[in-house]
């Protein structure tokens, strides 16, 4: 179970960090409202540009802080449920405006896969 348990944990983190650092300006079929990058997707849900940059680096943070966890398990429950509250806000963002709920199935895979690290160990 140790192993599946990190395995799912790189998946998350490499899965957030890539959202957040690599395609950040590139448009994907999950972005909120058809917008083309993730400034526009903020702007779509109404949300200042100075949040994004807060969600952001709190999600690459505790990305990072989900992969230390596979060493250092102390990080486990903080990461996984913060990355958990974060997906559940991006879920209700989704719903916010609209969009179609396909929209919200990375948030909602990557919560529920948050919530079962932290709750399976």
């Amino acid at each position: 179970m140790e192993y599946l348990i990190s395995i799912i944990k790189i998946i998350i983190a490499v899965s957030i960090i890539n959202v957040w650092l690599f395609r950040f300006k590139k448009s994907t079929i999950w972005r909120g409202n058809n917008t083309d990058n993730m400034k526009e997707e903020f702007k779509a849900y109404g949300l200042p540009e100075w949040l994004m940059y807060v969600v952001g680096t709190l999600k690459v943070l505790l990305s990072l802080g989900l992969l230390l966890s596979i060493y250092f398990n102390e990080l486990e429950i903080y990461s996984a449920y913060g990355i958990a509250f974060l997906m559940l806000i991006a879920i209700l963002m989704h719903i916010k405006i609209g969009d179609p709920i396909k929209k919200s199935f990375p948030a909602f895979i990557f919560l529920s896969l948050s919530l079962f690290v932290a709750l399976v160990q």
